[in-house]
C-alpha cells in the first residue's frame, strides 16, 4: 500500500515476538474491522470495490468511469507516477477528472525511484512522465495531452480558451512560466539570494494582481469558470507555497497580502478534481530535491520544524500545523480518522513489513530520494510487534480507550523489555515519515496517522 517516500534507520536487536505473550492479533484486527465498519457510512464501506469498479475517484485508481461508461468505452490511458507527486502528471490527472473523461492509469515509477519498466520505455524512450494514448496515438507531453482532451472530447466539461478569452489566456500562460523560472532561480540557485527573492515576489505580486481582473470574478484564472490555464497554473502555485515556507522562511504567499492568489486556491480547493489530486507541504518539500537536483535554505527556522512534523505530529492536533499550513476544511476529524484506520488497517501485514524496513537493511542500487528505498529489506522479528502497534494506532484513532487497547499496550512494552525498542521505534518512524498525500491517503487523515504513531513511539 504505502510507497517508498528519510534513509533506512538501522535498528538493533529485536525482542521477542508477540505469541510469547499470547496476543490474538487476528481477533484483534477482527475487531478492528468490526469498529470502522460499524462507524463508516456507507461510502466509506464501498470504497475499495468502488475503487476497483473505477465508479469512485481515488490515488489507487487502476481505471475510472464517468457518466456510466464501460471500460470498453474507455479512450484514455495515463501513465503517471506511483507516488502521484510529479506537477506534469498532476495537471493532467486534474484535467482529466475535471472534465469526466473516463480512463485507465498505468503507474511508473519517477527516476529517483529507480530504472523505468521497459514496456514504458517502448512508448517513451526518454522515460518522461506523464504520457497518454488517447484513441492509439501517443501523447509524450503534458500540455499536448491537455489539449489533445479538449479537441478530442468537444462533449466533455469545456476547459479550453473561448475566443473572447484567447488573449488574456496566452498572456497568463506566458506569465505561468515566467513565475516557474523565477521560483526555480530562488529556490535552487545560491548566488544571489536577495535578487533571486526579489524577482520571484516581483512576479508573484504580478500574479497575485492579475487574478483580480476582473473584480467580480469567481477566483479563477479568466474569472467565472476553471479552464486549462487554471490547470497549468495549479501543480507549480501549490509546490511554491509549501516550498518557499519550508526553505525560504516565507509563508505569507497564502495571506492576506496576496488576496487574490489566496481566493484562487479557495475557488480551487471547492472542486472535487483538485481535492482529489492535492498534496501536503511535507510530502511537496521531501520530494522536490530529487526532482531538482537540490533546494537551497534560506532560513532552516521554526516553519522547517513545523513542517516536518517537530510540533504538527504530536496530540492534540494543532489547527493550521501551527500557522504552517492551511488545514483541509473539506474533511472533518471523524472522517480523517476513519480514512486513517482504513488505510492502516486494509492489507495490515504488507503494511507492518513495510515499516519494519526502518530496522533492516538498506537496498542496493540506492535511489536518489532521501525518503526513497524501493529495494530495502525488512527485518522480519520486528514484523509482530510493529503489527500490534498498527492495531493499536487504529485503537486510537477510533478513540477506543478500552480494555483491548490496554492489552495491546501491555503486550507491545512485554515484547520490548526483552529487548529491540530502537528497531521497533525506527519501524515506526519509517513508516511516519513514508505517509505520502494524496497517494496514502488526504492531510487530514496523514497528520492524524503521524500524530498517533508518535504517541505510540513517546509512550512505549
Amino acid at each position: 500500500m504505502l510507497g517508498d517516500v528519510l534513509g533506512i534507520m538501522q535498528g538493533g536487536k529485536s525482542g521477542g515476538t508477540l505469541a510469547t505473550v499470547k496476543i490474538d492479533m487476528p481477533s484483534i484486527w477482527s475487531d478492528i474491522e468490526r469498529s470502522l465498519h460499524n462507524s463508516q457510512t456507507a461510502s466509506e464501506r464501498s470504497f475499495r470495490d468502488d475503487v476497483v469498479a473505477g465508479r469512485v475517484s481515488s490515488p489507487f485508481n487502476s481505471i475510472r468511469l464517468f457518466n456510466g461508461e464501460k471500460e470498453d468505452d474507455v479512450r484514455v490511458t495515463l501513465y503517471r507516477d506511483s507516488a502521484s507527486w510529479c506537477p506534469y502528471c498532476q495537471k493532467v490527472w486534474t484535467m482529466l477528472e475535471q472534465k469526466e473523461v473516463s480512463y485507465k492509469v498505468v503507474k511508473v515509477n519517477m527516476r529517483c525511484y529507480g530504472s523505468k519498466p521497459p514496456e514504458f520505455l517502448r512508448l517513451q524512450p526518454n522515460g518522461n512522465i506523464p504520457v497518454a494514448v488517447i484513441d492509439g496515438t501517443v501523447y509524450k507531453q503534458s500540455n499536448d495531452i491537455m489539449f489533445a482532451l479538449e479537441e478530442l472530447f468537444p462533449d466533455k466539461v469545456a476547459m479550453g480558451l473561448r475566443e473572447k478569452e484567447a488573449e488574456r489566456g496566452t498572456q497568463l500562460l506566458r506569465l505561468e512560466r515566467e513565475l516557474f523560472r523565477a521560483w526555480m532561480y530562488y529556490l535552487t540557485g545560491s548566488r544571489d539570494p536577495e535578487r533571486y527573492k526579489a524577482e520571484f515576489l516581483a512576479v508573484f505580486k504580478k500574479v497575485n494582481d492579475e487574478l483580480g481582473v476582473p473584480e467580480s470574478n469567481t477566483g479563477f484564472m479568466l474569472g467565472d469558470r476553471v479552464s486549462i490555464v487554471d490547470m497549468m497554473f495549479a501543480p507549480f502555485l501549490e509546490r511554491m507555497i509549501a516550498s518557499m515556507a519550508y526553505f525560504k522562511a516565507l509563508n505569507n504567499l497564502r495571506s492576506d497580502e496576496f488576496k487574490n492568489v489566496q481566493r484562487w486556491f479557495e475557488a480551487m480547493e471547492s472542486l472535487p478534481s483538485y481535492r482529489l489530486t492535492k498534496s501536503d507541504f511535507y510530502t511537496h518539500v521531501w520530494d522536490l530535491p530529487p526532482q531538482l537536483g537540490g533546494c537551497v535554505f534560506e532560513d532552516e527556522g521554526e516553519l522547517t520544524k513545523a513542517i516536518d512534523g517537530d510540533v504538527g505530529w504530536r496530540l492534540p492536533l494543532s489547527a493550521d500545523n501551527g500557522g504552517a499550513e492551511k488545514d483541509w476544511s473539506w474533511i472533518n476529524e471523524d472522517k480523517a480518522r476513519r480514512e486513517a484506520v482504513e488505510r492502516l488497517s486494509y492489507n495490515h501485514g504488507a503494511v507492518a513489513e513495510f515499516a519494519a524496513r526502518g530496522a533492516g537493511k538498506a537496498g542496493f542500487p540506492p535511489v536518489s530520494a532521501p525518503l526513497a528505498d524501493p529495494n530495502a529489506n525488512f527485518d522480519e522479528s520486528a514484523v509482530n510487534s510493529v503489527d500490534a502497534a498498527l492495531g493499536l494506532a487504529c485503537y486510537k484513532l477510533l478513540g477506543k480507550g478500552d480494555e483491548k487497547t490496554a492489552e495491546l499496550e501491555e503486550a507491545i512494552a512485554e515484547v520490548l523489555a526483552g529487548g529491540g525498542v530502537e528497531s521497533f521505534n525506527a519501524s515506526l518512524a519509517y513508516l511516519r515519515d513514508r505517509v505520502g498525500v494524496p497517494r496514502d491517503m488526504s492531510l487530514p487523515a496523514a497528520r492524524w496517522t503521524r500524530a498517533v504513531l508518535n504517541e505510540i513511539m513517546i509512550t512505549l
